[in-house]
């Protein structure tokens, strides 16, 4: 059996969860979630948790099962708590603001790039426009949004200017190895 999908989903205080076939429906204090899901996989509410069962050993199963499990503790975790990604932005002129709901990046362009983002997404400012802010109850596409911006101007790897999630380690390259300083020519 798969460890993550044996596992059953607990629903906290404010959630409901509708199952209908394969489609299930999750409603909570943020918003609401629906999702489709493999027919071969069943999903069921017992004793406040939702459970999720396979017909078979077989390989295909075998993967739907912790998959279906964990993208439904997603969208449980999602309609509570909600998901954030947070991107830094690195370069001397670089910098984002918000014109309305859609998010303007400066990033060395001869022009503006626009983003609008798509219904259930939040774009947010933090540290005077270096700092962006995607927010949203649908984890994967808090994650589509964020790498979509990140996309615009990815860190280069010799100056380490661009767009990056926070905490993340760009490798530094050493550049040409004839530009010592102090060298005359």
């Amino acid at each position: 059996m798969s460890r993550i999908g044996r596992m059953p989903i607990p629903i906290p205080k404010g959630v409901q969860v509708d199952i209908k076939g394969s489609q299930v429906m999750v409603k909570g204090p943020k918003g609401e979630l629906s999702h489709s899901f493999n027919p071969d996989i069943k999903i069921s509410l017992q004793d406040g948790q939702v459970v999720v069962t396979r017909p078979t050993d077989n390989r295909r199963h075998r993967a739907l099962h912790g998959l279906t499990r964990a993208l439904l503790a997603n969208m449980v975790t999602g309609v509570i708590e909600g998901y954030r990604k947070e991107l830094e932005i690195q370069g001397a002129g670089y910098r984002a603001e918000k014109r309305g709901d859609n998010l303007v990046l400066y990033v060395g362009f001869s022009h503006p790039v626009e983003i609008a983002p798509p219904s259930g997404i939040t774009f947010g400012l933090e540290a005077r426009g270096k700092t962006i802010v995607v927010e949203g109850i649908d984890k994967e596409l808090v994650g589509e949004m964020a790498a979509r911006v990140r996309r615009v101007r990815p860190p280069e790897p010799y100056k380490g200017k661009g767009i990056r999630y926070v905490g993340e380690y760009v490798r530094q390259k050493a550049g040409k190895a004839g530009k010592v300083v102090g060298a005359g020519g």
